[in-house]
């Protein structure tokens, strides 16, 4: 009866194991599935601009299976040297289950004159790397 008992918890045991799922995996997406991401840069584009101005952010990024978009980057740096002043947003883990991501912010250029820059947005997938794509815009900043 002992043998049965126990054989009994060992089959229920492993069909609880066999058939469970993991909540993490319901929220993301398997490892063989690459999410493909695509981003559009909407607002600034190449042209010049002064120091002083008010320059919008706005970056659409989407998946094209509208699966999420697990992390997302924009930043501006200087194109000679890449010090980067932007980043955003403050949290790259955006986990938008929509698969879509819409960024916007508003940055007053106190730019160094005269410089070129590049704002870059980046999205990729849950682990580093996964699905990752990348659009940069250039732009130049000239004194007042």
């Amino acid at each position: 009866m002992k043998k049965l008992f126990f054989l009994s918890v060992l089959i229920l045991a492993g069909l609880t194991i066999f058939t469970s799922c993991d909540k993490d995996d319901d929220d993301h997406d398997h490892e063989d599935d690459v999410p493909e991401y695509s981003i559009m840069i909407m607002q600034p584009n190449t042209d010049d601009k002064m120091v002083g101005d008010s320059m919008h952010i706005h970056v659409e990024i989407s998946e094209v299976s509208k699966r999420t978009v697990h992390h997302a980057k924009i930043r501006i740096y200087n194109k000679a040297d890449n010090t980067e002043i932007y980043s955003g947003p403050s949290e790259a883990h955006v986990h938008e289950e929509t698969g879509e991501f819409s960024y916007h912010d508003d940055i007053i250029l106190g730019l160094d004159p005269d410089t070129h820059w590049v704002l870059e947005a980046k999205v990729w997938g849950h682990e580093a790397g996964v699905g990752e794509a990348t659009e940069t815009v250039e732009f130049h900043v000239q004194p007042m």
